[in-house]
């Protein structure tokens, strides 16, 4: 019937057995890093500014072609990460011919620390993003992510789970980049939690290679820093105010050999962790004396 309007259904928002969670929270935060004047500060946010700026013009490129869009995508990123104060170092580690199998379609996997890992990997390749489906939402970086046409996975709705793969798998098959973060929450980067499996299942289906990517931050003295995490009860808008003052904070970012889909998601998610982990040293008593109260807000949804 015309003009007739269907219920919609609500899908419960309840916690399950599958949410994601890390034992990180507020106190694995570095606070003694050091922090930039309060006029850098300003000049920061202006630059960002700027970058937002760029978006009407992504989008108008990205009709026209997408080698231009991806161009603009990533000279956006890495101004973002100008203003945020964040420099980026990349390793790349593979040869020519591990390089060509990911140059057209690829799955790429990485540890999940902050908000700023999108931007990080942006810079690096821009491609599609699986994310929590209230990004869209977030002040700020929620304009970013309808640009970047994020695709969104709800951690409470378990049903919705095969539909995302599903769209991720069709991207591959369209000759796109996805990035998946498989802890499906984030850590401190001090720790870490385990692959979930299931998204590499789009990677099987679609016989796509898998880039694993080593993702750490530094500070000054080139030491690994927890002075980006995103992680306990600190919301966005205080997350991105504290990193806005950070002086001397560098990504690293290693690029390795890429994983051969194989047929068994499992066995991809534990070869792609097992090469995006290879070199850390994990200490599961890195939390300990840390007064955390109860589990760190889980920060993305359940990929398992």
């Amino acid at each position: 019937m015309n003009g007739s309007t269907s219920a919609k259904i609500v899908e419960p928002d309840i916690d399950h057995a599958w949410m994601p969670s890390s034992p990180c929270g507020t106190g694995c935060i570095a606070r003694e890093s050091e922090a930039v004047a309060g006029m850098f500060v300003v000049l920061r946010a202006l630059v960002a500014m700027l970058a937002f700026a760029l978006l009407p013009i992504l989008i108008v490129v990205g009709v026209v072609s997408s080698r231009c869009r991806r161009q603009v995508t990533r000279f956006g990123a890495r101004l973002l990460l100008f203003a945020v104060g964040i420099g980026l170092v990349v390793n790349d580690l593979r040869s020519a011919r591990e390089r060509s199998r990911t140059e057209e379609s690829a799955l790429l996997v990485a540890g999940h620390v902050s908000w700023t890992d999108v931007l990080v990997l942006t810079a690096l390749r821009p491609a599609t993003f699986v994310a929590r489906g209230d990004l869209v939402d977030w002040p700020v970086l929620g304009v970013l992510a309808r640009a970047m046409k994020v695709l969104p996975i709800h951690r409470r709705n378990l049903r919705s789970l095969p539909g995302t793969v599903d769209q991720v798998a069709d991207r591959l098959r369209a000759g796109g980049t996805v990035v998946v973060f498989p802890e499906a929450t984030t850590w401190c980067g001090k720790a870490y939690g385990s692959f979930r499996p299931a998204m590499f299942q789009a990677a099987v289906d679609t016989e796509t290679w898998v880039q694993p990517v080593r993702l750490r931050y530094v500070d000054a003295d080139n030491a690994q820093t927890t002075a980006t995490c995103f992680v306990g009860d600190e919301t966005i808008g205080q997350s991105i105010g504290r990193i806005f003052r950070l002086k001397g904070v560098v990504a690293h970012v290693e690029l390795v050999a890429p994983e051969a889909p194989g047929s068994d998601r499992r066995d991809l998610a534990r070869r792609c962790e097992s090469a995006a982990r290879s070199g850390e040293q994990h200490n599961p008593d890195v939390h300990a004396g840390i007064e955390l109260g109860v589990l760190g807000e889980s920060r993305l949804p359940p990929v398992r």
